[in-house]
């Protein structure tokens, strides 16, 4: 009989991921491609493997199909075991009906019986939607040393930054004396980055109460946490200190896949002792012609490039034809930027095609008002036709016609 696990991991992974806008019109935000040949839910998977913790549930709800398929049998992680393994974990029709995930809370709530299988003294609670390396069995051991029901990873984020997030308030022993939701003026810098160990007898509790409780909008950090913080429950706050990046919006996608051209940015995706294993593209080396000219990018294997790339980041099998520019951008697989087009400060998806003398995006040095200028983004399989024009903060996801 294989031995029951200490700790298991649930990996929210069901958000629609609104605010990537057309990025995730087809797609659940885990599923989004990152830098060359990743998807960002590759680093909790890999996290968790590299902590040493082999059952992971994983919980989808919108657009899940591009995500299944990726995460498969889980594999590429070493997460295919007969014991444990990796699980998808979708909502499911009950005597009832079925009932959609209500909130983070409600959609651990719905998958009791799966956690009680396993039986764990201890459940780590993720997202699906942050870049960062973790050891979580180091937090795990922070947290038996604390004797804690719930221990929230924190990370200290800078003062003028500090309203967006949700902010803890600790005493001199680590434990958390007070929460606040993005206060406009903030007592603290310690943020939670939604990574929790919870005691799972005293998180059972909790959402069972919780989903009792019809005023609840039955979220962790809205009812349960401040419901065990009331009730005096022990809670601890452990202190992270490597890169970790929310990519929920458009320019933190685009400045996260950036940072990976940063020397002075700390995560490094060739540290053999951390690896970040994916399911990418079996495809050939990537080619450079005689005439191109590539700066401080990266680019994936598949790659066909004849024009002029800087500071970018290009997945498998992006093709930029003679003449071609592409700066400060994110092109993600199977796109096409044709010769002449020019496609700079812009996040292009997959398979797109942008076509001859095209212009996508622009610098925001050019705008006479910089309150115009954003990142632009060309959906997924989208062509941009012949000479036409795509704004600063545009999001095209449908075909755009030529200009003369």
């Amino acid at each position: 009989m294989a031995r029951k696990p200490e700790c298991i991991a649930m990996l929210l992974a069901g958000g629609q991921g609104s605010r990537l806008g057309i990025l995730t019109k087809n797609i659940a935000k885990p599923a989004v491609p990152y830098g060359g040949k990743y998807r960002i839910i590759d680093f909790p998977l890999s996290n968790c493997v590299n902590s040493g913790i082999y059952t992971v549930g994983v919980l989808t709800q919108y657009q899940p199909l591009v995500l299944n398929d990726y995460i498969g049998n889980g594999q590429p992680w070493d997460l295919d075991r007969s014991a444990g393994g990796v699980h998808i974990l979708s909502p499911y029709q009950q005597i009832k009906g079925t009932e959609w995930y209500k909130g983070t809370a409600n959609a651990i709530y719905q998958n009791i019986n799966f956690i009680e299988r396993y039986n764990p003294e201890y459940v780590l609670i993720l997202s699906g939607d942050h870049i960062y390396k973790m050891d979580y069995s180091k937090m795990l051991d922070y947290h038996k040393e604390k004797n804690a029901d719930c221990t929230i990873a924190m990370l200290e984020v800078p003062w003028e930054e500090a309203s967006r997030f949700g902010l803890m308030i600790l005493n001199d022993d680590g434990s958390i004396s007070e929460f606040e939701e993005k206060p406009k003026n903030p007592r603290s810098n310690k943020a939670s980055m939604g990574v929790y160990v919870f005691t799972w007898e005293k998180l059972r509790k909790y959402l069972i109460e919780d989903e009792a409780n019809k005023n609840s909008g039955n979220d962790f950090g809205h009812d349960v946490i401040p419901a065990m913080k009331e009730n005096g429950e022990r809670m601890f706050a452990y202190q992270f200190d490597g890169y970790w990046k929310d990519v929920g919006t458009i320019n933190s996608l685009w400045d996260a896949n950036l940072d990976l051209l940063n020397p002075k940015v700390d995560l490094e995706l060739d540290d053999d002792n951390w690896k970040i294993y994916s399911r990418s593209p079996i495809a050939p080396p990537h080619f450079a012609g005689k005439d191109s000219v590539i700066e401080n990018s990266m680019i994936t294997e598949g790659c066909e490039i004849h024009g002029n790339v800087d500071f970018s980041v290009l997945f498998a099998n992006v093709r930029i034809e003679e003449g071609a520019n592409v700066k400060y951008s994110i092109v993600m697989p199977g796109t096409i930027i044709k010769k002449g087009a020019t496609v700079q400060y812009s996040i292009v998806a997959e398979n797109a095609v942008i076509e001859e003398g095209a212009t996508v995006g622009m610098s925001p040095e050019s705008m006479s008002n910089i309150d115009d200028w954003g990142v632009a983004v060309v959906g997924n399989g989208v062509t941009i036709g012949n000479n036409a024009v795509v704004a600063p903060k545009a999001m095209v996801d449908e075909d755009m016609g030529g200009a003369e």
